[in-house]
């Protein structure tokens, strides 16, 4: 059997299983409403949740620092990657979020594997959230300590897993500060009490918070008044450019630096995209009336799904799973919102547990009340269609 005849009866069981994926090609910059494959759509399932993406200041830099740096980096930033754009947002990236230091990598995915494979060391124990990102997941995997993973968001059992671990040397609590897929919060002030209870050090991967919670965007630490002693970040979500940091005591960006093998062997992010990142942090500390809206089109369609007989998860996040539960279904319903009008893609198993596919929803600050309606309107229709409410 060749590889094509087996990897193609593989497909097959996945498609079977309603489990298979297609890419959707987009033709217009970022924003809500765009072409995909060639239709017309509104699109609720972009994580640009501050409408950064597309802003013009944004465009402007990135335009000026194009023609003065160039395209690409070169080089790793141990190499020739490293420009006066990296270390500039480097340090404003520590003030944002209230750390020492700062470390870019050349995205959040890579920022997390590069910590969780380099921080601990054989003979500790990471202690994981039951629903973290895949991101934090293999860079557990990566790790050469041990993972024990807690039930999502239970202090108890956290309490209980630490109480177990008490033989390794150390013990480090891993979580995402906002759930990608059920837009839960992580409690953080929780974590952290337990964190001085039993001497663990808390590492929080804040990528869909920063810019949409705290005081100034700032994030989880910031809504809860903590600092944890790693936290993780992203500038592909409401900052609305590329890549991913680190930031916490200037030791460890030290630390980072010399053992982190997503950082030492990746070529770093282009010089444009830090400058564009640099005037977007501006506007994101400055950006409350932005996130005021963004929050009041949260609990606009929150509410009403839930009026209507939905199931909807998630907490006071753009993040809004509405399950549907069968996978095939939820593909249907994807289909169907389609032909409405509406993207919002379907997300089935290995990404969410058996009998809890969905459409993820995520509405940004630059959604219009047209949108929404619009948004709303097809749902209850598809909803009473598929027999769903």
């Amino acid at each position: 059997m060749s590889i094509d005849e087996w990897l193609s009866q593989r497909i097959e069981k996945t498609k079977q299983a309603g489990l298979y994926r297609e890419l959707r090609t987009m033709s217009t910059a970022p924003q809500p409403n765009m072409i995909v494959n060639g239709t017309q759509q509104i699109v609720f399932s972009s994580n640009n949740y501050l409408g950064l993406a597309n802003d013009p200041m944004l465009i402007e830099k990135a335009l000026n620092t194009l023609k003065e740096f160039g395209i690409g980096s070169s080089g790793s930033r141990l190499t020739t990657g490293n420009t006066e754009w990296h270390e500039k947002l480097e340090q404003r990236l520590a003030r944002f979020k209230g750390m020492e230091a700062a470390l870019l990598f050349s995205s959040g995915y890579l920022a997390n594997v590069g910590v969780l494979s380099s921080l601990p060391e054989r003979g500790d124990v990471l202690l994981s959230d039951q629903l973290n990102h895949a991101s934090i997941i293999d860079g557990c995997r990566l790790s050469k300590a041990e993972t024990v993973i807690y039930k999502h968001s239970d202090m108890s059992n956290l309490e209980e897993k630490l109480n177990e671990t008490q033989s390794y040397t150390r013990r480090f609590i891993v979580t995402d500060g906002v759930f990608s897929m059920d837009g839960t919060i992580a409690p953080l002030d929780e974590i952290m009490k337990l964190s001085k209870r039993y001497d663990a050090y808390v590492i929080v991967d804040d990528a869909h918070a920063t810019g949409v919670l705290g005081e100034g965007g700032r994030g989880t630490s910031d809504r809860f008044g903590v600092s944890p002693d790693v936290v993780i970040g992203t500038l592909s979500k409401a900052v609305g450019v590329e890549g991913g940091f680190v930031t916490g005591s200037r030791i460890l960006i030290d630390f980072l630096i010399n053992h982190s093998r997503t950082f030492i062997f990746q070529t770093s992010l282009p010089p444009v995209s830090c400058a564009a990142a640099y005037v977007a942090l501006d506007i994101v500390e400055n950006g409350q009336e932005l996130r005021e809206r963004l929050h009041r089109q949260i609990k606009l369609i929150k509410s009403s799904l839930e009026a209507m007989g939905f199931t909807v998860y998630g907490q006071d996040t753009p993040i809004i799973p509405v399950i549907i539960g069968d996978a095939a279904k939820s593909v249907r319903f994807s289909k169907r919102l389609q032909d409405y009008g509406i993207y919002a893609p379907a997300i089935r198993p290995p990404t969410v547990p058996e009998g809890e596919s969905r459409i993820r929803l995520t509405v940004t600050a630059v959604h219009n009340d047209s949108q929404i309606e619009d948004l709303l309107t097809s749902f209850k229709e598809i909803g009473r269609e598929l027999k769903i409410i």
